[in-house]
Order: C-alpha cells, then structure tokens, then sequence
C-alpha cells in the first residue's frame, strides 16, 4: 500500500483561527497545510466521555494522531481495528481512524488536494510523493 506523511492531529478544548467545522464527527478543525509541522488542531463540538477501558476509542479523543495519505482508503484499513469510520468530513476527502501499534492512525483518501476545506493551499505547499 503506497502511503505519504499528511499531519498530525492534536485534540484541543481551545477554538483556534481558521477552524472549518466537520458535521459528521461534530468538531472544528484547522488547516495544517498552514502550520509549519503540519499540526491539525481537533477541536470537539462536546468531549465525549469515554471510559478507559474502550481504550482505541479513549486513544482518538485523548492523545494525537498520525494521518497518511493513502492511494486506496479500503485496501488501507482493510484488516485493521478501526476506531472511526470510513466517513467524508468533506467531498474533497474520506477518512478513517485505525488503532495500530498502540496508537491512532488517520487514513486519508482525497479526492482534490487543490484546497482544504476550500481554503487555498499556502503559497508554496507541496504534496509528500506517496511511497510503499
């Protein structure tokens, strides 16, 4: 599975600039093609509560995730603990949450990388080429 580096995602309580709202998951997110080290601030419309023994669930409202470009979102969970999803938060892009090696991954299949959330891409900003 071809797969390239897209962000990571940090849960905050905090609302941030820019943020675009995601209907399907209930939270605001910002844009990290805009942040230096490619962070994507996940801010919940409401925290859920979670006990800790549903602890992939607990993990993906809790603590950061890694997201990764992928070529094929089905063949990329295919076989995996999947934690959220497969859903579009937009028409520009499917994803879905996977708990892998104790931690929570982000899959993310785009259909436009022109623009997040139709915000333009910044001046510059170039793609990761996927490798296997």
């Amino acid at each position: 599975m071809k797969k390239a580096f897209d962000h990571i995602g940090i849960i905050t309580t905090v609302p941030q600039p820019g943020e675009s709202w995601v209907p399907d998951s209930e939270v605001w997110v910002t844009n990290p093609r805009l942040h230096p080290n490619r962070i994507e601030y996940v801010r919940p419309k409401v925290m859920p509560t979670i006990p800790p023994e549903k602890v992939a669930l607990w993990k993906l409202w809790h603590w950061p995730h890694v997201a990764y470009r992928v070529e094929n979102l089905n063949e990329a969970i295919a076989g995996e603990e999947v934690v959220l999803g497969p859903f579009h938060p937009a028409p520009f892009v499917e994803v879905a949450f996977v708990h892998k090696n104790g931690v929570i991954l982000e899959y993310t299949q785009y259909r436009d990388l022109d623009h997040w959330f139709g915000q333009p891409n910044p001046p510059g900003f170039e793609h990761v080429a996927m490798t296997e």
